[in-house]
């Protein structure tokens, strides 16, 4: 099986996801999904990150926090990528959402 990519070559998952990021098989009905190339200003990411949390959509808070962490200047870089990668709270509220008690309390 290929690997979905995007037009400059790059890696892509096109597999629908449900509220929980959980890949779904190709042709199902999935949650809409973050743009790749979604930007916002820094304050309307923050909020929309937290509105998903608060709607129990972890998985779509990191994305929308790594879509602002690829499109920001080198001075910012690091500081969305901790955010993106931060795995409290969206993780362990994710993990539990699925089952994965252990990993929820590990923070992985």
């Amino acid at each position: 099986m290929s690997r979905d990519r995007d037009t400059e070559g790059r890696p892509r998952n096109a597999r629908p996801r449900d509220a929980l990021g959980r890949p779904l098989g190709r042709g199902a009905a999935g949650e809409p999904r973050v743009a790749d190339d979604l930007v916002l200003a820094p304050a309307a990411t923050l909020a929309e990150a937290q509105r998903l949390i608060d709607a129990d959509r972890p998985f779509h808070a990191h994305e929308v926090l790594e879509a602002r962490w690829k499109a920001s200047p080198d001075a910012e870089r690091d500081l969305w990528q901790g955010l993106a990668r931060r795995p409290r709270p969206p993780i362990p509220r994710g993990q539990r959402a699925r089952g994965r008690h252990r990993g929820s309390r590990s923070g992985c």
